[in-house]
């Protein structure tokens, strides 16, 4: 049986961190510790993960014709994605993200989006679309494009996962017809308005999300887990607990792990174990994509 194709859709950014005991307030200079500079971006994130977790991986993003837009492809390449619809221009310089993580592995980050911005919906091959079996989407990319490709995947069946980060107001077109949604805490109250702070609020935020047309949801929760609400079940599947160095990619390597797993139609509650697994490794460990753990590391039972 051939295996089955994923299609991520999103950002490609170079990550530039520096670690510093503490994060300077505003007009204070700190002097830093070590400095890095990893591939990143949402989409290239969740991307690599999938792909090291054992998925058939198809990532689409744009990047400039600069030496950050080079070396990211060759980085895809390495990984075992499919780069071969990725989309190059000279219009725009490749995305970049300054990173600063603190002494208790938190972070502050600021985007140049870059050419993430110029991804249209005319650069996504509707063969590409129609092939693969589950497609994720973020939002570090325009709108209007996770708008399209969301409302395509609706009029054509597929399964279509919306991870709502960074943090936006959505439209209730960017719910409706969503086989899946995977907000944190911040994202559940921007979208729904309602601060999922104890079990009877997820459940709220829950109810909103299927009200509005979503088949399935997982609100992250950080150390706390996840909740998990569709027709089958509503639980909270708790973290694994580990001491956190660098949070960066935590939330888009559950989300690539999520989406291996499901490709793999493994049942819901084993799917998100394996994606807090996947997450919590990653969080014992500096950068963004190169936090992301492989197949024989995530072993569940």
């Amino acid at each position: 049986m051939s295996q089955k194709t994923v299609l991520v859709i999103g950002s490609s950014n170079t990550d530039m961190v520096v670690k510093t005991e503490q994060f300077p307030v505003p007009g204070e200079t700190v002097l830093g510790g070590v400095f890095l500079m990893n591939p990143g971006g949402k989409g290239a994130n969740q991307a690599v993960a999938a792909a090291r977790l054992g998925a058939k991986v198809v990532f689409i993003t744009k990047v400039g014709k600069d030496l950050f837009g080079n070396s990211a492809l060759e980085g895809f390449s390495k990984e075992g994605i499919d780069i071969n619809h990725i989309r190059k221009t000279e219009d725009f310089a490749s995305g970049v993200a300054l990173i600063t993580v603190n002494g208790h592995g938190e972070n502050s980050i600021v985007v140049a989006s870059g050419a993430n911005m110029d991804l249209q919906p005319a650069d996504i091959e509707n063969e590409v679309f129609d092939s693969a079996e589950i497609i994720l989407l973020q939002l570090e990319i325009p709108l209007d494009t996770v708008k399209y490709l969301i409302q395509k995947g609706k009029k054509s069946g597929k399964k279509v996962i919306l991870n709502p980060a960074p943090a936006s107001k959505l439209e209730d077109e960017f719910l409706d017809g969503l086989y899946l949604i995977t907000p944190n805490e911040t994202e559940t109250h921007l979208i729904t308005g309602i601060l999922p702070e104890d079990e009877e609020s997820l459940h709220k935020a829950g109810n909103y999300f299927r009200e509005k047309g979503v088949q399935n949801v997982i609100i992250t929760l950080g150390s706390k887990g996840v909740f998990l609400m569709n027709e089958n079940y509503t639980e909270i599947i708790p973290a694994n607990k580990v001491t956190p160095v660098d949070t960066t990619a935590a939330g888009d390597v559950f989300n690539g792990a999520l989406l291996t797993a499901l490709v793999e139609n493994t049942d819901w509650l084993k799917a998100c174990k394996f994606a807090c697994k996947a997450a919590s490794i990653s969080v014992t460990r500096m950068g963004a994509q190169s936090s992301a753990p492989y197949k024989n590391e995530v072993a569940i039972d």
